[in-house]
């Protein structure tokens, strides 16, 4: 009879044994413990490294939510901003600047935050299809450039000795040109069109307000074709002047160009 209890109890044992490994094995399935502040940081950190932005986003959005008010909660939100911009991710980056900007507004690295905000904008033009196949952004909706140029014309106004200044006005040569380049293909299909009033209206636009860019001496010779056209023969010759003043060449409107310039690089936040 002793014998029979003592099996018992083995047999017990061995049955609440198995059954806390088989919970046990079930409970690693389950949500993952949260992990202290700086292995999410440094896992972060790593990830941006090896350009693993994906991953990397997804560490700095647990800091974010799980630390709000911890040592790397600002740090992990401005280095979002850069996460999202390197992972393609042009909407978040910019939404996540913005957010940055309303919540820190004295932060030392609020520059970073206005300067990657127009950054932002100006990829926003540029879709998957356009940087395969190397289209010409000039015929397309530059919406986003023209913000971008907005916003990185209030960066410099506000920061102009940020570190991150001489890599906006680089930014700001090429939307200059886009913008200017985009009025003239308007321009030019107004002339085949043989809607001069309007062709003229786009082409002294980009002489008066974007002056000063490659576009420049093309825009005079819309405007000295619409000029022509139009009977208006003396302010065709006051264009010709204009025209042999700054080195031109006088010629009729030529057909539109290729023209292509686009880069994904900006710089990570301090």
């Amino acid at each position: 009879m002793e014998y029979k209890i003592k099996n018992l109890r083995k047999l017990t044992l061995i049955a609440l044994m198995t059954q806390f490994i088989f919970i046990s094995s079930c409970s690693s399935d389950g949500p993952v413990m949260e992990q202290p502040e700086q292995i999410y940081y440094d896992l972060a950190q790593r990830r941006m490294k090896a350009n693993n932005y994906f991953s990397a986003i997804e560490a700095l959005q647990a800091i974010e939510t799980n630390y709000p008010f911890g040592r790397y909660a600002e740090q992990a939100q401005s280095e979002l901003i850069y996460a999202y911009y390197m992972n393609g991710e042009d909407e978040a980056s910019h939404e996540a600047a913005e957010k940055f900007i309303r919540l820190n507004p004295r932060h030392p690295n609020i520059d970073y935050a206005y300067f990657m905000r127009g950054i932002s904008s100006y990829t926003r033009d540029k879709g998957i299809f356009a940087r395969v196949f190397k289209r010409d952004l000039s015929d397309r909706d530059i919406s986003g450039a023209k913000q971008a140029f907005g916003e990185l014309s209030e960066f410099l106004t506000r920061f102009p000795q940020s570190q991150y200044a001489p890599y906006a006005s680089q930014r700001l040569i090429y939307l200059r040109a886009l913008i200017a380049k985009n009025e003239l293909v308007v321009a030019e299909y107004y002339l085949r069109r043989k809607a001069y009033v309007a062709a003229l209206r786009r082409a002294k636009y980009v002489i008066e307000n974007i002056p000063n860019t490659s576009e420049t001496m093309r825009a005079l010779t819309i405007a000295r074709e619409c000029y022509k056209q139009l009977g208006y023969f003396e302010l065709m010759e006051d264009i010709d002047s204009v025209i042999l003043i700054n080195g031109g060449v006088i010629s009729e409107p030529q057909k539109k160009s290729s023209w292509n310039f686009f880069s994904r690089n900006a710089p990570a936040p301090n």
